[in-house]
Order: C-alpha cells, then structure tokens, then sequence
C-alpha cells in the first residue's frame, strides 16, 4: 500500500519530469530505493504511476509532446542506470520475447516487463517499438521464446492489437502470449477467461506471481 511519503516522491518525480531534469529524478528514484523499496516498486508505484499522469497530461493538450517524449526518454534512461540490481543470479531456462503492438510508440512500460523478467531468471529478448508482425513472426521462429510479451498503450491501437494476435495464433497456436500496457489500467482482473492462451495482467505484481507459476512447474 502507498503511503503519503511515497505520493510525495512520486509527485516530486513527476515535476522534474515535466522540467527536464533528469539528474533530479534520478537522485529521487535512487532516494526511493534507499528506503528499503524494491526496484519493482520503483517501477510500479513510482515511475508507472509518473508516466501514466504524464500521458493523460499530453491527451488532455495540458503538455506538448516534446515534454511528454523527454519525460519517457528521462525515464527510459533511468531504468538502465538499475542494470546491476536486476539481473538474477539464479536463471531459468526460459525466454521470453518482449514488444509493443505495431504502430505503437510508448516503450517504456514493456522495458518495465524484460527487465521483470530478467529479476525473475529468464532471459529478456526486448525489443521494443517499431517491429512489424512479420519481423516479429521472424524473430519468435528464431528464438523459439517460451512466451510472448505484448503491450498497448494508446487504445488507438486496439486493432492492430487484434491483427497481431491472430497473426500469432495462426502461427504459434501454442505460444503463451501475456497483455499489458495503460491500455488496460481499467481491467481488474489477472487472467481473462476465454482467451485461451492469452493472459491479460494490469500491474507487475501480477507479471510477478505469474512468472512465479511458471517458474514453479521446471
């Protein structure tokens, strides 16, 4: 649970956001930690929480997109600067490929999900935005992942979702395929029935526990 500290922080995050002032936000992510956080809280309750106010800023034109891209480029950047504190020393022989729904631009959230996967043992394929579904068909033939890992962020996108989807399915009926991204902050529930193969998760803790199930059946 959040308490009023860590609104605080985050709201103190946001505006240098906004500002530009990556070594603030850096200094205030490094401060979140030292209060015995873990950097999965750092991401979800810190920056997730950050760049979603961020985007509703940008949709409601109370900020321009060169704010709204230097605040994701700022953050972006951070996450790296945490390298050494998420890579496990146990692995997994697992991997897991990661990227966002062609035509999407927002990164940052899916980075979010390698590097959640890289704490847990697997190893992370990232690759982003800017993949097309037969570039991504390609690479999954390639690396042969135990799972694909997909985000939406702007709902905009939702057909290019579906197009995607059956794309895999035609092609990897088998594939394990898991959801997430602002596009589902309003869905409450892990796991959507009927979807067959395909799990939706809203947060990282629920990525969590999930990779948890699946690491306890090796």
């Amino acid at each position: 649970m959040k308490s009023e500290k860590t609104d605080l922080l985050v709201h103190d995050f946001l505006q240098n956001l906004l500002k530009g002032n990556r070594a603030n936000c850096s200094a205030i992510a490094r401060q979140y930690l030292a209060q015995n956080h873990s950097v999965m809280d750092l991401y979800e309750e810190v920056f997730k929480v950050a760049l979603y106010e961020v985007g509703r800023l940008w949709e409601t034109n109370r900020i321009t997109i060169a704010t709204e891209h230097i605040a994701t480029a700022i953050t972006e950047g951070i996450l790296n600067e945490f390298f050494e504190q998420i890579i496990s020393g146990k692995r997994y022989n697992k991997k897991v490929v990661v990227a966002c729904v062609e035509k999407e631009q927002h990164q940052v959230g899916i980075k979010m999900v390698a590097d959640v996967f890289e704490m847990k043992g697997w190893e992370s394929f990232f690759l982003g935005t800017g993949i097309s579904v037969i570039e991504l068909v390609r690479f999954i033939r390639d690396v042969q992942p135990d799972l694909l890992a997909i985000s939406l962020s702007v709902y905009f996108n939702f057909s290019n979702l579906l197009k995607m989807l059956k794309t895999m399915k035609d092609e990897f009926p088998e594939l394990q395929i898991i959801l997430g991204g602002q596009a589902f902050r309003h869905v409450s529930n892990d796991a959507s029935p009927g979807l067959g193969n395909i799990v939706i998760l809203s947060d990282l803790y629920l990525l969590d526990k999930y990779i948890d199930t699946m690491n306890s059946k090796l």
